[in-house]
């Protein structure tokens, strides 16, 4: 069992349901899904450089990237319909927390002058996002095979209902917030 889901059941649990006053651990927000998400408009154009980011983002997460595909076509963007644009992999379950617990413990403090993370991602319905610079913070990805330096989006989908809810639910498990 990773540390983050430990952690959720014996400590977060009823830490939240005590702060919030939830008659029920059910009403306790959880963690539903995490979406790594990598974009770029020159997929089309460096087919070898995707692979191998497509590649590395498998090694990161432990499964297989879906490509993702522009569904209309945009002139200002220079963007067809039927263009790969990025890939993306969606993780539940045990390779969530997985990688959850890889993120908080062994990737985010390998970020270079790394101050906390934003606590301004959340989007109001108690889901929160973050950014990171490069793939090469996590300890699967080799630094001397790496080829480009890109970075990813990371959204972390929880139950919560808001932000408050959700901030209390990433705290307590140990994502590494800036003071308010």
């Amino acid at each position: 069992m990773s540390l983050v889901k430990a952690k959720y059941k014996e400590t977060v649990v009823p830490e939240l349901q005590k702060q919030f006053q939830f008659k029920s651990a059910m009403q306790v927000p959880r963690f539903e899904k995490v979406v790594l998400n990598y974009g770029t408009a020159d997929a089309g154009n460096n087919p070898k450089q995707f692979e191998s980011a497509v590649e590395e983002m498998a090694m990161i997460s432990g499964q297989r990237p879906v490509k993702t595909i522009a569904r209309k076509s945009i002139a200002a963007f220079k963007v067809r319909e039927g263009m790969v644009l990025g890939c993306k992999v969606t993780l539940r379950g045990q390779r969530m927390f997985d990688f959850l617990d890889r993120l908080i413990h062994i990737a985010l403090p390998r970020v270079r002058d790394f101050k906390g993370l934003n606590p301004g991602g959340f989007d109001g319905r108690g889901n929160y996002n973050l950014s990171v610079k490069e793939q090469i913070i996590f300890p699967e990805i080799d630094v001397d095979k790496v080829q480009t330096y890109h970075g990813m989006n990371i959204t972390i989908v929880t139950t919560a209902k808001n932000n408050d809810e959700a901030f209390a639910l990433l705290s307590a498990a140990g994502m590494p917030f800036k003071k308010k």
